[in-house]
């Protein structure tokens, strides 16, 4: 009589395959780019996705001030941060942190689609935005992604 063994696989750390993924970020809209980064950098992309494992790929976004948003969210949205002190509260529109800094949106926006704990920073680590089309990244030859609409 034969047996059927069943068994769950679960990754373990240190055994993936990572990948090196080029996106562009022209003309792409912020919050849905944002998702798409967000699963690829924890592995849901992949049928080995363990979710107590990094199993995700590395992402090169290039192009990061050319991403837009919908309506009339580009004139209302705002940043905040504090530096602890009274009266330390500052707060920037979306247009002027993208003119500044279009990285900080960028990683924001997929930092905050990420666990909020110690493997939701690592994954962001894997992360690397770029202003304009060029990066340093050409010795690990990332593949393009095309992202769906």
């Amino acid at each position: 009589m034969a047996v059927l063994i069943q068994k769950t696989f679960q990754a373990r750390a240190g055994r993936t395959d990572r990948a090196w993924h080029l996106v562009d970020g022209s003309g792409q809209v912020l919050g849905r780019l944002a998702v798409r980064l967000a699963t690829i950098l924890m592995g849901k992309h992949k049928p080995t996705y363990t979710p107590h494992v990094d199993t995700g790929d590395f992402v090169v976004l290039i192009n990061a001030e050319k991403v837009s948003l919908t309506g009339s969210k580009a004139r209302t949205m705002t940043y905040q941060r504090f530096s602890g002190y009274p009266g330390g509260k500052k707060v920037l529109d979306f247009e002027r942190v993208l003119a500044r800094h279009p990285e900080r949106v960028i990683q924001l926006a997929v930092r905050r689609m990420l666990p909020k704990n110690k493997l939701g920073r690592h994954m962001l680590s894997k992360l690397k935005v770029y202003r304009g089309s060029q990066h340093p990244h050409q010795a690990q030859q990332p593949s393009p992604l095309a992202l769906q609409d």
